[in-house]
Parts: structure tokens; C-alpha cells; sequence
């Protein structure tokens, strides 16, 4: 479509920060890699940001994702799923996850200047619906200060978040059509993806580690059982407010013991506790801390 050619033509060219939304299946992913592809083979340096949780172009669910794009062969669909840099938010959805979302979506954002990046590129989730859905993507775009906001439309549903953005910020707005020929994915093929996604990222060889139970954040209560967190999905981090990966944890009723097994080398300092538990073949199971817990 010309429609779609111009606009990756010019913000590839002369983009700072551009923000791609839209709802489920809308083509921003796809739009993402060809504005990105298009300013590195013109010789700009990109960072990608995938703040999608559940459908990723890079890196695994349940985290934003960078991928810092300096050639060609990086923008190919294999290398992009690489990530240079990640934030645990630990959910595959964003709701109920606005703080770390924002948060992440930041630190990362801080991260692609610091890797000389000349343009950055956003693509974020589909949530476009509702009050949290204008709540989260207004505060991405209060953040990240975009030069130019994507929308890519069906009927008229972004309406209420492009008239945000038009009344709140300076950012050029682009209203584009959804792409006929964007297929709509199923709940199982969603489920597939993801569970593809996790199996890439915790192909052998993993490292394990005996987990000392003072290490988590949120702190486990007193007196709790172990056993509880067996298969739960964790964040990795350096101690120094950068998380290095994921990994899962394992109990084993045998001995008492906790281990983390991550594809990650270098051991972490601390762990991140996500909502999610990563059942056989990599299947997602939701978890509501608070219930594990027993706190509200």
C-alpha cells in the first residue's frame, strides 16, 4: 500500500522515537521491522523496543525487549528475536501491569541512547480498549516522547487514544488502515506462540543454581512452602536495577530444595518473582501472587 511505503519511507529517514499502536493482529510488528529494516540499511542506528508481553518480535514473553539493530542481517526475522536487553514485567498480558510496563519501557529506552541509537522504535501491545487501555498507552507516550505516533485503525477504534494523544502531546499522529490482508491469529495459535517462544529461550544448556529463599522479590512470607513456587517463571537480576534474563524454579520434594534453572551464565543477585507458572511444553498458567501468598 502507498499509504504504508510513505510513511516507512519518511520515519525511517528522519524518525527520532517513533510509538506503533493498534489492537490484536493489526500489523505493527510487521510495520516495525520494515521502518527498522529500512533505516539500517540506510545506515542509521535502531533499537527496537517490544513491549508486547505475550506476542513477541523479540526475546521471550513476559518481558519489554530491546534490539539494537546496526546492519542488515540484525533486522532479519530470526536475529530480531535475539534481545540485547530486557525488562521482566512477568505476565503475558499488560493488565494489571502498568507500573512495570512504563517502567521498563523506559529503562529500556535509556538503554538504546546509551547503545548510540539514532532511532527507536516502539511496538506495543494490543490493549487499545477501555479506560486502561487510553491509561497505559498515555503514560508510554508521556514517557517515551515520540516525534511521530503510529495508529494503525480499524473502524474507529483508537479514536479515543489518538484524540489523547492529539490533545496532550506535540507528536505528530499518523492514522493508517489495518492491512486486509493481515491474518487474525486464533487464542491457540496465540498459545502456540508463546509456548514456541519459551522453548527457544530456554533451549539447553541451562545453568541451575540452589536458591536461597532471602533472594525474591516480593520477600516470601514466613513460613512459607516452597513447593508453591515449583515451576514459576522468575526475573534475573545483576543487583544493580538490570535484569540479565529468566529462568523458572524448581522444587524438589526429595531433598527440600529450590533451584533456578536459566540459560543465563552468570549467576544473579537477586529474583524477581513473575505470575506466571510454565507447565510441560512450556504452557502458560497464570498466578495471582497475593493468593500464593495469602496477603492482599
Amino acid at each position: 500500500m502507498e499509504q504504508y511505503e510513505a510513511v516507512v519511507e519518511r520515519v525511517s529517514a528522519t524518525g527520532r522515537v517513533a510509538v506503533l499502536i493498534g489492537g490484536m493482529d493489526s500489523g505493527k510488528s510487521t510495520l516495525g521491522r520494515k521502518i527498522a529494516g529500512a533505516a539500517v540499511r540506510a545506515g542509521r542506528t535502531v533499537a527496537y523496543i517490544d513491549a508486547d508481553l505475550g506476542q513477541k518480535t523479540v526475546g521471550p514473553p513476559t518481558s519489554v525487549t530491546l534490539r539494537v539493530l546496526r546492519e542488515a542481517a540484525d533486522a532479519d526475522q530470526e536475529a530480531m528475536t535475539r534481545p540485547d536487553g530486557l525488562y521482566f514485567v512477568g505476565s503475558t498480558s499488560p493488565q494489571g501491569q502498568l507500573l512495570p510496563l512504563v517502567v521498563g519501557t523506559g529503562r529500556l529506552l535509556t538503554r538504546a541512547w546509551d547503545e548510540g541509537a539514532d532511532l527507536v522504535v516502539v511496538d506495543t501491545s494490543g490493549l487499545v480498549s477501555g479506560v486502561y487501555g487510553q491509561l497505559l498507552k498515555y503514560h508510554k507516550i508521556e514517557l517515551l516522547e515520540p516525534d511521530v505516533v503510529i495508529g494503525l485503525q480499524r473502524g474507529e477504534e483508537l479514536d479515543p487514544i489518538l484524540g489523547i494523544v492529539h490533545r496532550f502531546f506535540d507528536s505528530e499522529v499518523v492514522e493508517l488502515p489495518v492491512d486486509p490482508e493481515v491474518r487474525s491469529l486464533s487464542v491457540e495459535e496465540r498459545a502456540r506462540n508463546r509456548e514456541a517462544a519459551f522453548a527457544r529461550y530456554f533451549a539447553a544448556p541451562l545453568q541451575r543454581w540452589r536458591v536461597k529463599p532471602t533472594v525474591f522479590m516480593p520477600a516470601l512470607p514466613a513460613l512459607f512452602e516452597h513447593s508453591q513456587l515449583d515451576r514459576l517463571l522468575v526475573g534475573l537480576s545483576d543487583g544493580e536495577g538490570t535484569y540479565i534474563g529468566l529462568g523458572y524454579l524448581e522444587y524438589s520434594d526429595e531433598e527440600g530444595v529450590l533451584r533456578l534453572l536459566s540459560p543465563v551464565e552468570g549467576g544473579p543477585k537477586a529474583l524477581k518473582l513473575g505470575s506466571v507458572r510454565l507447565e510441560d511444553g512450556f504452557k502458560v498458567r497464570r498466578v495471582d501472587l497475593r493468593n500464593l501468598f495469602g496477603t492482599d
